[in-house]
């Protein structure tokens, strides 16, 4: 992969961040709002910013082109207090944050599944010696979207090919409209589990230096911290009951409200001295929030003569669901054992990337299809399109399944390996819950 340089973009790496902590990523100044412009003719501008503000996130872009009085309001934070206000009466449909490659020289993607249209963020600020950027995390609180560690090659490392941990926290103001970099975590960490706590902190739990180049190596961690948002202020939190990396984080808010991490990789062993094989873990780690931070065990989730499950998880009101190949299983705290909920309608070739996600209260099981091949040849590739994301949605209530077909606007492979997602609604009113889909990019879920 070429080195990315951006002289005009550049940030410090995770060893050197104190060099560059306070610089802010601003975009252009935005006009302001003129009252005496009118918005809509015939309209007061009071009905006519109500109406605006229900326009579907990803087409703003485009439609603040249509006057300077559209382009003034569509850019204020006058638009994110109606989304706001109306909110409760007027629910907005979720967004899904695209990840395709390194955010800092590919543009994270903005995705709403009811419309089926795109929208571009900015690039995140870069490095010119840290490229590849992988399994990081990203996770939504109020409105502002974070990235948070990764697993990246450095050019001042030795050896050039070895993968290092990355400490990096970077947030998006959706109403500023710009990165900045913010304090970096105590360790540096991938493929680690996060989850926002309420609309004020952050915690992470584990994870290691792992690359998506590389199958089966890399460190592991049992450290936790949490972040305070309002102070901009990482602090240590009780560790992990073991090492664990590649796993998942969630929030459950039901009476006590409890961290829980699961699935993962815990230690490794060798085939014939030489291939190194993954151990992974067939149990979870409980962290009660509201009483002492101490950390519980979950035993073993497989009954006897099972054979473990490697797949997906994600959360929807307190229920697990995982996706493993063609079956979605539901996770049964009482028994501690997980069950077959349903099948994917239809089978994929499980070679392709495959991602899971919840947003809504459904799930949603995308494929790509018919990916671009960087084999062809030139004149192959101009008649070729790019792959078409295929997405099942499954309604855990009603039990019912549904397909929407979306053109990614993207002419390469999508990889969902550290995918997340973020909701539409009322324009991030709501903390962004953002979960990682193992299997390349990034997905969060906004509320926009």
């Amino acid at each position: 992969m070429p080195l990315p340089i951006f002289s005009s973009r550049l940030q410090s790496s995770s060893s050197s961040s104190s060099s560059s902590s306070s610089r802010s990523y601003l975009p252009r100044p935005k006009p302001r709002i003129d009252p005496t412009l009118t918005l809509i003719p015939g309209l007061s501008n009071d009905v006519a910013r109500l109406i605006l503000s229900f326009i579907p996130y990803p087409h703003i872009p485009r439609l603040k082109s249509t006057s300077k009085s559209w382009y003034a309001f569509l850019s204020s934070k006058t638009l994110i207090s109606l989304r706001r206000r109306h909110d409760n009466r007027h629910r907005l449909s979720h967004l899904l944050c695209v990840f395709p490659q390194d955010p800092s020289i590919s543009p994270p993607l903005l995705f709403d599944p009811i419309t089926l249209s795109w929208r571009p963020l900015p690039l995140m600020p870069c490095n010119p010696h840290v490229y590849g950027l992988c399994n990081f995390a990203a996770v939504g609180v109020g409105s502002d979207l974070y990235v948070l560690g990764g697993s990246a090659f450095d050019t001042r490392s030795y050896p050039l090919d070895r993968p290092l941990p990355s400490s990096s926290v970077f947030r998006y103001s959706f109403v500023k409209m710009a990165w900045e970099r913010l304090a970096p975590m105590l360790s540096p960490r991938g493929s680690f589990a996060c989850a926002a706590i309420g609309g004020d902190r952050i915690v992470v739990a584990g994870g290691g230096s792992r690359h998506s180049l590389f199958g089966a190596a890399g460190s592991r961690m049992s450290s936790v911290e949490v972040y305070d948002v309002a102070r901009d202020e990482w602090r240590e939190m009780d560790e992990l009951p073991r090492f664990r990396a590649g796993c998942v984080g969630f929030v459950v808010e039901e009476g006590e409200r409890e961290f829980w991490v699961m699935g993962g990789y815990c230690g490794s062993r060798t085939v014939s001295g030489v291939l190194p094989v993954d151990e992974y873990c067939n149990d979870a780690a409980v962290m009660n929030l509201d009483g002492d931070e101490k950390w519980r065990l979950v035993g073993d989730m497989w009954g006897e003569g099972e054979s473990p499950k490697l797949g997906k998880i994600v959360a929807v009101e307190s229920v697990f669901y995982m996706l493993d190949k063609e079956w979605i299983l539901r996770y049964e705290m009482g028994s501690n054992r997980w069950v077959k909920e349903s099948s994917v309608p239809k089978k994929a070739h499980f070679d392709k990337p495959v991602g899971f996600v919840a947003v809504n209260g459904e799930l949603h099981v995308m494929i790509l299809l018919d990916g671009y091949n960087l084999m062809e040849t030139r004149h192959t590739r101009q008649r070729s399109n790019a792959g078409c994301l295929m997405i099942h949605v499954y309604d855990p209530r009603k039990r019912t399944w549904r397909s929407v077909v979306a053109k990614p606007p993207f002419n390469h492979q999508l990889d969902f390996r550290t995918t997340r997602r973020r909701d539409q609604r009322s324009f991030l009113r709501q903390p962004l819950r953002v979960l990682l889909l193992r299997t390349g990019s990034t997905l969060p879920k906004l509320s926009i």
